[in-house]
């Protein structure tokens, strides 16, 4: 039981390591929105409801990061940080959508640099993503073997959430070109 234990411990504390490597990327990704809404609001001010719903879904992807930090792999948490991420991209892309239509603003430097900065970013994410999720699936194949099975309930490993994509809205490639 002890070997248990300490082999479902280790588990859990590497799948919580990859889970804060994703928050560091997320984090990235957050703090380049508001520069990048700045950016934008010069040359699209009266597409102000964009802008609020990107600052907004910015906003929940920030709170339900936090929740997820404190307890990464817990299903409902996840749950809600897919959601919350989900809705981020999609505002994203209406905003990169809508700035087709600025020639001025696709020719700006610092427009330019944060869509390198956003691809890089959403880069990172995305294999912090995959090692967080491969280390969620070890740690519960792991937690569902025999003898471990027996013990994984009692001594309070709970079966952790991969951090996957459930929206078919997520599911679209994000358009990052202006």
């Amino acid at each position: 039981m002890i070997g248990v234990y300490n082999r479902l411990t280790t588990l859990r504390n590497r799948y919580k390591n990859a889970y804060s490597q994703i928050e560091v990327q997320l984090k990235r990704r957050y703090d380049l929105i508001p520069n990048l809404v700045e950016t934008v609001r010069g040359y699209m001010g009266h597409e102000r409801g964009t802008l609020e719903a990107v600052i907004n879904a910015r906003n929940l992807a920030v709170t339900a990061n936090r929740m997820a930090s404190a307890n990464p792999g817990d299903p409902n948490v996840m749950r809600s940080l897919s959601s919350a991420e989900a809705e981020l991209s999609g505002t994203l892309s209406r905003l990169f959508a809508l700035s087709e239509g600025y020639p001025d603003l696709k020719a700006n430097q610092t427009i330019m640099n944060l869509q390198k900065e956003l691809i890089s970013t959403e880069n990172k994410i995305a294999f912090a993503r995959r090692a967080f999720n491969d280390f969620v699936m070890y740690y519960n194949t792991t937690r569902q073997t025999f003898p471990n099975l027996l013990f994984a309930n009692m001594l309070g490993f709970a079966e952790a959430r991969l951090f996957e994509i459930e929206s078919p809205k997520e599911l679209e490639v994000p358009r990052v070109s202006f």
